[in-house]
């Protein structure tokens, strides 16, 4: 199977399992280029430097806004989230697929730049289900849990707004849609 070159930019509520679904696609397709992106949140435990994401302080990144280095940026749950922009256009020019976990709100900030680029929201079976799921993971304070519960819920009302949505309810058959996406095989919403 042959997947042609692309931007896919993969988005959920926090809690919806598009981390576990990325890190399954690159285990499967190592060639594929991740973007790590850039946050100014404290590390949680397993976080690792360049893999997780790239911490900064506030001043720094807000360097990186001005000096335009970033594609996309947002403040997320009262933190910054970005996208650096220069990896991402290498891993096109070098016609690899690359993969973005993004919010929504990044979503949309890069497909109104790049309209080609292939939208993907993994939708959790059921808002009780993603809850569930958001607070037993157990990387969240309570007050952090009411804050991305209120934005998920936000969130899961833009998801008609994706290319495609993918209801995450078994994790294989989630995985097997997304390939399917990635593959040319499943049809658009």
């Amino acid at each position: 199977m042959n997947v042609r070159p692309n931007l896919y930019i993969i988005s959920s509520v926090a809690g919806g399992g598009k981390s576990t679904i990325i890190a399954a696609l690159l285990k499967e397709f190592p060639d594929f280029y991740f973007s790590v992106s850039c946050t100014t949140r404290e590390p949680r435990p397993g976080d690792v430097e360049g893999q997780s994401y790239y911490f900064l302080s506030t001043k720094e990144f807000q360097k990186r806004i001005a000096a335009g280095q970033f594609y996309e940026w947002a403040e997320v749950h009262g933190n910054y989230y970005g996208t650096p922009k220069d990896p991402i256009l290498a891993a096109i020019r070098d016609h690899r697929v690359a993969l973005l976990d993004l919010d929504v709100q990044g979503a949309k900030s890069v497909k109104a730049l790049r309209p080609e680029s292939v939208t993907i929201f993994i939708e959790p079976p059921s808002r009780e289900i993603w809850i569930e799921r958001l607070i037993r993971r157990g990387t969240d304070s309570q007050t952090s849990i009411e804050r991305r519960i209120e934005n998920g819920i936000r969130e899961l009302d833009e998801a008609p707004n994706f290319d495609y949505v993918v209801v995450n309810d078994r994790l294989e058959d989630a995985i097997r849609d997304v390939k399917s996406i990635l593959f040319g095989t499943k049809k658009q919403n």
